[in-house]
Order: structure tokens, then C-alpha cells, then sequence
């Protein structure tokens, strides 16, 4: 059989944004559910989840993972909802289901040391926003892998000013009457990144693989 070495591969179809959300559409699904569904439960679940350094100190460490997932009031989990959802919509094909989670246990442990480490005057937290700060770092790296440098360092530069705006200034008066815990954001940014470039790390190279359909 003849082969015509004149004839060229072609071009690997690209993976379109809608399938790409779909296909992490349902880990943003489950953990919106999970968050809607602790909120139902009221103050019994919030205050047996939210982070209380000295309930920790004495054994109840698990109030270092669910501290994440309840909000102080249906404003607080909207404004956290809608985040959720933006990330979803912005990052959908960045990170695998697996990567996603690296990144929001990095972000959570982060603000955790944070907390207990170097807060000794915080007596309670709650609330995801940490974590989605996390995210979003992440996802900022994400970009500068494979999309518009200039659209990625925008992203990264708003995220930063943001980040030292509320270390100077303090946090944006979005949740209500709800203290906003401004070092939880920077926490789970730093907690982010390094989840991020982890992943870098692991896949060998930089150009980022995109999953097959």
C-alpha cells in the first residue's frame, strides 16, 4: 500500500467550553447541594461545624474541614453559592474533578494552620469563601498556562489587589453584619497556588492536557 507522505494529521478537536462544563458540572452540583443542605439545618448545624479554635484544641477536629461548608446567614451562602458557580463557569475544563479537590483541601488547610497558628485572637469562623479564593488563585495559574496572557494577569492582578486591599483596608462590605475574616481569604489563595503548581509539577510539562472527550 502506497502512503502518501505529503498528507497531514489532522488538527485534535479542541474540547468546547459547554462540554467542558459539563463535565465538571457535577462536582460544582454536589458541592453546591452540600452547602444548601447544611444551611437548612440551621444554628444547631452551624454552630456543631464552624470553626471554634478552643473546641479544636480539645479533640473536635473535624470542625477544621466543616468550618468550610456552613455560613452564618442566607446571604453569607448566596454570595458563596454565586461564587461557586462562577468558578464553575469560568474555570470548566482547567483541572480535573481529582486536581479540583487537591486545590480546595490545600486552600482549607492553609487558612486551618493559618487560624491556629497565627490567629490566636479568632475565636470562631465559618464560611467558604476562603476556599474559593483558593480557587480562584488556582485558576488564575490555569490561565496563564494556556489562555490570553493578558486576560490571565489581569485576573491575577485583580485577584492580588484585592487580597491587599483587604490587608490594608479591611473586607468588602458584602455579608451582611457578618465579621468578614479577611486572612481566611489570603490563607486559601496562598493554599490555592501552591495546590496549583503542584499539579504543574505533576503533569511534567507546562502546556496544560485537556481532558479526552
Amino acid at each position: 500500500m502506497a502512503i502518501d507522505k505529503s498528507a497531514r494529521p489532522e488538527p485534535a478537536q479542541a474540547v468546547s467550553p459547554a462540554i467542558g462544563l459539563a463535565q465538571s458540572g457535577w462536582l460544582v452540583g454536589l458541592l453546591l447541594a452540600t452547602l444548601v443542605l447544611l444551611g437548612l439545618g440551621g444554628d444547631a448545624v452551624r454552630l456543631t461545624l464552624r470553626y471554634e479554635k478552643q473546641a479544636v484544641l480539645e479533640g473536635e477536629y473535624w470542625r477544621l474541614a466543616t468550618a468550610h461548608l456552613v455560613h452564618g446567614s442566607t446571604l453569607h451562602l448566596a454570595l458563596n453559592s454565586v461564587g461557586l458557580l462562577l468558578i464553575g463557569a469560568l474555570f470548566p475544563r482547567d483541572y480535573s474533578p481529582r486536581a479540583w479537590l487537591l486545590i480546595a483541601l490545600f486552600s482549607a488547610a492553609a487558612i486551618d494552620v493559618g487560624f491556629v497558628f497565627y490567629e490566636p485572637q479568632l475565636d470562631w469562623y465559618l464560611g467558604f469563601s476562603g476556599v474559593l479564593h483558593g480557587a480562584l488563585a488556582a485558576g488564575a495559574i490555569a490561565w496563564l498556562r494556556h489562555e490570553s496572557r493578558p486576560l490571565a494577569w489581569a485576573l491575577a492582578l485583580l485577584l492580588a489587589g484585592k487580597l491587599i486591599w483587604e490587608q490594608v483596608r479591611g473586607g468588602l462590605p458584602l455579608a451582611g453584619a457578618l465579621p468578614v475574616v479577611v486572612d481566611a481569604h489570603l490563607y486559601g489563595a496562598l493554599g490555592g497556588a501552591i495546590a496549583a503548581g503542584i499539579v504543574c509539577v505533576g503533569e511534567r510539562h507546562w502546556p496544560l492536557r485537556r481532558p479526552p472527550l
